[in-house]
């Protein structure tokens, strides 16, 4: 898992599980207002990495592409809320406010999936995760902090995965 630098961390997972698994470790951290954006093409895993952050968060509804609804939301038995957003069919960054990010924000943790899509009307604080294919099993998953509170994170990824996967 080397280090890019202090603002980033490159991990290689060599299955589904493990991505699913990197996901649980930061679903776990997650609270009211975290943004995490994830980019990369189709079949780079992240809806299988959704998977593992929701139930790492807690979640107790199954998770799916939000491809062509837009947002879903999954729930907590607290009633707390984490939101999925999947901006591929949008037409615009702009329309994306139209779907009320703040508050989504104002509410829960919200992932977005093509997050380059509405990146100019996104919060400049986030974790940014780039998925890339590599083979059938294996995917690059590349974070990268902006912003302190979100550094956190990395450097919490950097801890667990040491012992772990």
């Amino acid at each position: 898992m080397p280090i890019l630098d202090e603002n980033s961390l490159d991990f290689i997972s060599r299955s589904p599980e493990q991505s699913r698994r990197m996901g649980m470790r930061l679903g776990a951290m997650l609270n009211i207002g975290d943004i995490v954006c994830l980019q990369g093409d189709l079949g780079a895993g992240k809806t299988t990495f959704v998977q593992g952050l929701a139930q790492g968060w807690g979640s107790l509804d199954p998770v799916t592409s939000p491809t062509f609804i837009i947002v879903n939301m999954y729930r907590r038995p607290d009633e707390s809320q984490l939101f999925h957003l999947d901006t591929y069919r949008l037409e615009s960054a702009p329309e994306a406010t139209e779907l009320g990010l703040d508050d989504m924000l104002a509410s829960g943790p919200l992932v977005i999936e093509w997050a380059e899509r509405i990146e100019s009307v996104l919060p400049k604080k986030r974790l940014w995760i780039n998925l890339e294919y590599i083979d059938e099993e294996q995917r690059r998953l590349q974070f990268t902090a902006q912003g302190a509170h979100h550094q956190n994170f990395i450097d919490e990824l950097r801890k667990s995965a040491f012992g772990g996967d």
